[in-house]
């Protein structure tokens, strides 16, 4: 059962075994996180999700607020992480693994935060459960992806409620009858449909909050004795079977011991990438492209533009929408965003933002994006999952062609973005923010949680 493999992992790993390099990952990883949930806790999601929890929970006691929510106080823990969970998906920031196709830091650091600090604990604790949730997230989207993404479920929210279940467990120091409930129950309680994504509304935001609440409800559910189904990722009515049928078929020809066994320990978290764009992954690598063929014409002008081809994988070429109403619309449209690039030579939050409010913009855009046609190459196609490859093509009026193909976006460890890329994001979205304070993410070993992120509640 792969459930009995998982917590024998959960419950041996120590953070001694950890490798320097997995722990200075997860290290930048907490200080992307950070950036990207303390300004999300702006974004109007995250404000209606305040707003509701407050109106349903306005009863409760002051002892129960030892949570940090991002730049909102504090709350119950369970609480305090489903708020950060949707801080920390709303701007599309968020850190994520390619061939698993989870965004694991969103659903490894609220859980890991609210327990560290509900226990009192510090940042090796941390650190230790956090490479854990990590590892978990990604063996198991390795395994169910990418059948699982194309039977329409978001890996972030399913998947994502394992990998919290899985850092809960290791930071309530749970045995492995206790941590095997804990899964069984993240898996009958784990949802998040894709139909949400792509039709461009907050559910996804909503996935994220959800994943991190049940990964502490089933945590605490396990450790009191509340049992689960061992058999839930691989039985006959399971998390496969039923949610990604083709990972299902294929466990009957794959050695599931010995490729857990493979698997788990690697320290996944060193292939994780980071984002520079805040909207989908799959429109990234046709940004990157666009910007380099922008940069090599002197004096460029849009209205020079004849014409623009974008060939890249299936996926990617699907998101076609070229009438978004709506930011999260926009932010699944390829040729929408890479408009936007040409304009303004980036994509960044504040010119997302002023799209849907200038008319004249959003006409302007709108405009440049009929220029734009969009390509399944089955020779990029055929990379995928492992690269996620666009080739674009501009055409200038005077019939001169710029082309270039980008194989690995930025932020990829291929193509990564540094300690320096990682703080200076943060000051981009943080201005007003003592970034001074994020120096202690060096010795983060040593530090107490709950005094470590007395800084991000207000």
């Amino acid at each position: 059962m792969i459930i009995k493999e998982l917590a024998n992992f959960i419950v041996n790993l120590k953070y001694d075994e950890i490798d320097d390099e997995a722990i200075e990952k997860a290290k930048l990883s907490f200080l992307d996180f950070l950036s990207v949930s303390y300004r999300g806790s702006q974004e109007k999601s995250s404000q209606i999700a305040i707003k509701t929890i407050i109106e349903l929970f306005n009863y409760e006691s002051s002892e129960d607020k030892i949570a940090t929510v991002m730049a909102n106080g504090y709350l119950n823990p369970i609480r305090a992480s489903f708020l950060n969970g949707i801080f920390a998906h709303s701007l599309d920031l968020d850190d994520g693994h390619t061939i698993a196709q989870i965004h694991p830091g969103s659903v490894v650091f609220p859980s890991a935060i609210a327990i560290c600090q509900m226990k009192d604990l510090n940042g090796e604790k941390l650190l230790e459960s956090v490479v854990c949730g990590y590892e978990i997230g990604i063996v198991l989207g390795k395994i169910a992806n990418p059948q699982h993404r194309n039977q329409g479920f978001h890996s972030t929210g399913t998947i994502g409620t394992f990998t919290s279940g899985a850092t809960v467990s290791k930071l309530l120091n749970l045995n492995k009858k206790q941590t095997m409930n804990t899964l069984g129950l993240c898996g009958t309680l784990s949802s998040g449909l894709l139909e949400s994504d792509h039709a461009g509304t907050m559910a996804k935001h909503l996935h994220v909050g959800n994943a991190n609440y049940n990964g502490i409800l089933c945590g605490f559910l396990g450790k009191n004795g509340f049992t689960g189904a061992e058999s839930i990722i691989d039985g006959n009515e399971g998390f496969l079977n039923g949610m990604a049928i083709k990972s299902f078929e294929n466990l009957k020809s794959l050695n599931v011991n010995s490729y857990l066994s493979s698997e788990l320990g690697k320290s996944h978290i060193k292939d994780v990438y980071l984002k520079k764009y805040p909207i989908c992954r799959h429109l990234h690598s046709s940004i990157d492209s666009t910007i380099a063929i922008k940069e090599k014409i002197n004096d460029f002008n849009v209205d020079d533009v004849r014409g623009i081809c974008i060939e890249t994988y299936k996926i990617a070429s699907e998101h076609d929408n070229y009438n978004p109403k709506t930011l999260e619309q926009l932010k699944q449209s390829l040729p929408f965003t890479i408009a936007i690039s040409l304009i303004f030579n980036d994509v960044k939050l504040e010119d997302l933002n002023k799209i849907f409010i200038d008319k004249q913009l959003y006409l302007k855009i709108k405009n440049l994006s009929k220029k734009i046609e969009i390509h399944c190459s089955k020779e990029l196609d055929e990379l995928f999952p492992n690269k996620r490859a666009s080739k674009v093509t501009v055409t200038l009026k005077n019939n001169e062609k710029l082309q270039d193909i980008t194989y690995t976006p930025i932020g990829e460890k291929e193509n990564p973005l540094l300690k320096e890329d990682i703080l200076n994001k943060f000051k981009y979205l943080n201005p007003n923010f003592n970034y001074h304070h994020l120096k202690q993410i060096d010795n983060l070993e040593s530090i107490n949680i709950n005094s470590f992120m007395k800084e991000f509640s207000n």
